[in-house]
């Protein structure tokens, strides 16, 4: 038996477990900024503010779209519309954190991380939900 005839009888449940697994750590990311959840003692908006030069609405607004859209992507909601503002995200935070340290992703505050969530995410705005989606229970389809 091939892997696709394999895929194909198990059909989107590895799809609702990458969707979960990446909502979760999304989530984990932006509780750990936060420092909630038992997640470490934050780093508060203001420092990261001074430490990057943006603005601290800024910084509130990337905390919280972390968090936010990390719980979207989990529960299967919104999901192309979290994902999309997730990719934001990390888009900006590769240009304005770990690009300009080293184009090496691998190499210290390279992006390895921020380049797997955004590959994630444009996975994510390409497919939606799918499967095992608080969306779909709610408004039975995939809306957002």
């Amino acid at each position: 038996m091939t892997i696709k005839k394999i895929m194909e009888k198990i059909g989107d449940a590895p799809y609702g477990v990458f969707r979960i697994i990446v909502g979760l750590l999304f989530t984990l990311h932006g509780a750990q900024k936060w420092g909630i959840l038992g997640m470490g003692d934050g780093f508060p908006p203001a420092g990261f503010s001074s430490m990057f030069g943006v603005p601290v609405a800024l910084a509130y607004a990337v905390y919280s779209i972390e968090l936010v859209t990390g719980i979207c992507i989990l529960l299967g909601i919104f999901t192309r519309s979290a994902a999309f503002l997730g990719a934001l995200v990390m888009i900006g935070a590769l240009a304005k954190v770990h690009l300009p340290a080293t184009f090496n992703p691998l190499a210290q505050g390279g992006g390895e991380l921020p380049l797997l969530f955004l590959a994630a995410f444009l996975v994510l705005m390409m497919q939606g939900s799918r499967v095992w989606s608080l969306e779909k229970a709610l408004m039975k389809s995939d809306v957002f």
